[in-house]
Order: C-alpha cells, then structure tokens, then sequence
C-alpha cells in the first residue's frame, strides 16, 4: 500500500507544528521519546526560534513548555559542527538564566530538556540511534547517588528527596541516519518518520497517524506548498554546495599529496647525485624547486 508524501520535519518545525493545533504531533513524539504522557501549554520564544531565520540556516528549533512547566528545546541539524556539545551547554545554560528573573529563588528554576535530531553522525556509539546523558552525582566509593533533602513547600507535596537528575539539564540526542528500519516500538515509528518522511499505516504510536494526515503534502494550501518547494530547492542547493567545498578539498588534498610525493623522489635522487636536468625530467618539477631542496 503507497504511502502519501509528508513534508520534512525541518519544514514542519519550523512551520506547521509551531500552530497550537498541531501540538498533538509535538506531545506524540515527546511522549515516546521521554516515555512519559505530557501535555504541551505552548510554544516559547527565545533568540534560537525567532521566525526570521533563513531558509538555508542550518538550525532549525522549538522551545515549548510542558504542563510541568519544564522548557523543551527541540533541534533539528543537518549538517556536521565541530563544537556541537559546547553550544548545547551554552543554549541550555542561557535558557535557564533567561527564564530566571532578578531576585527569583534559585529553586525556581526551571527544568530544562534539549532534544536534537541530527542528520549527521556526532561520534562513535554502539549500535544505536538515540543517546542520553544528565548530571548525576554519585559515591566514588560506594558509587551510590546522591540524594538531596526538597524543600519543605515540595516535601509536603511528597516529593521530599531529589536527585541531581530531577533538578540538571537533560540530553537526547537522535543520530537518524544510525537507525536501521527495524520498527520495534512507538519511538521506532516516530524516527522512520524522522529519517523517511512517511508513516506507515500500522503504524501505531500515539499521535503519529495525526502527524500522516497533518503532514501530508497534499494536505497543504497553494501558499504553503510553495513556500515548502522553495525551502527545498534552498536545501537541495545547501547541500551541493557542502558536497562541492567537500569535493574541492579533497581535489586540494589528492593534489598536495602528488606535490609532496615529487618531492619526496627528487630528495632521493639527489642523495644518489643524479643530474638535475634528469630529477625534473622525472619529477615534473623545476629545476629551481628542486635546487631548494639542496
């Protein structure tokens, strides 16, 4: 059975799910990946969602807020950055501070969950797709966490002990490329759509059928469509543009090996003192490139 074409998840990021009517996709997808049930309250502006970034600029994100008042950054990156990690701790920590104001109490701060799904391979895992990673504060000896005493105002609500995870940033990050199509449950479903652009009709997690109808190219209104084709082309080209600097540089690189392999064979030709008119007739080289090499 064919499957309707759905647009990016890029795209919808950046355009459809930012409509609160659409929120549902957004709660589905979180609830797989965080295996918990949650309820988005809305969307939240900050410097690293404004609406007038460029199509062709490579971030593209979302920061909502649950109905536990944690911040939910979500990320989509296409393309390879060398200090990755680095700006998720700054975009994090600059979150947390933003979202405190002036005399607050540090015990008003807010959880904070980044959420990146990359198109790009960040490291060496094994064999698997998503990764995890928080603060924790454990024994060196007993290697036990640490449990810390809530303040009374949450003890009395039950929730006397925390532990560095319930209070620290949260890390999730999705390598799409690494999953191998084996659909085994309700987060395999939302990265197949992740990775293909497409749901499969027996496809069963929460939300996703929603995210089929609401995705669906055909769906979309004769504005929507060909603002959708032109971020397209926009990507198309932003990816031949990666590939041909990626292509020159190894052109650049097959050309200086060459050069230094001349190099390398006229020093041995003169260690057995043979003529320079012979070592450039070999070599390629000059003669005057060769005598800098005396």
């Amino acid at each position: 059975m064919n499957t309707r074409p759905l647009v990016s998840f890029d795209w919808a990021i950046k355009h459809l799910l930012r409509d609160k009517a659409n929120f549902d996709i957004l709660e589905g997808f979180l609830t797989a990946l965080l295996r918990q049930e949650l309820t988005i309250l809305s969307l939240l502006e900050s410097e690293s969602n404004q609406e007038d970034r460029s199509d062709k600029f490579n971030c593209v994100d979302l920061l909502v807020e649950n109905d536990q008042h944690e911040l939910i950054i979500i990320e989509v990156q296409s393309n390879r950055e060398i200090h990755y990690l680095e700006r998720l701790l700054y975009g994090t920590s600059k979150l947390i501070v933003e979202n405190l104001n002036l005399g607050d109490d540090y015990h008003q701060i807010k959880k904070v969950i980044s959420v990146s799904i990359l198109y790009f391979l960040l490291g060496e895992g094994e064999n698997d797709y998503v990764f995890y990673g928080t603060t924790e504060f454990y024994g060196l000896n007993t290697h036990s966490h640490l449990k810390l005493k809530r303040h009374k105002k949450a003890a009395i609500l039950g929730l006397e002990w925390i532990t560095a995870k319930d209070l620290f940033p949260e890390y999730y990050l999705i390598e799409v490329e690494q999953f191998q199509d084996i659909i085994q449950t309700d987060l395999d479903e939302w990265i197949y759509l992740l990775k293909h652009s497409e749901v499969k009709p027996d496809f069963k997690a929460k939300h996703i059928q929603k995210a089929r109808e609401k995705l669906a190219v055909m769906n979309m209104n004769p504005v929507e469509r060909k603002a959708f084709e032109r971020f397209m082309l926009n990507r198309m080209d932003e990816r031949e543009s990666i590939e041909s600097a990626k292509e020159e540089g190894r052109e650049e690189g097959r050309e200086k090996g060459r050069d230094e392999e001349k190099f390398r064979m006229a020093q041995a030709m003169l260690a057995e003192k043979l003529d320079l008119a012979l070592i450039a007739k070999i070599t390629g080289l000059s003669i005057a490139e060769i005598q800098q090499l005396t």
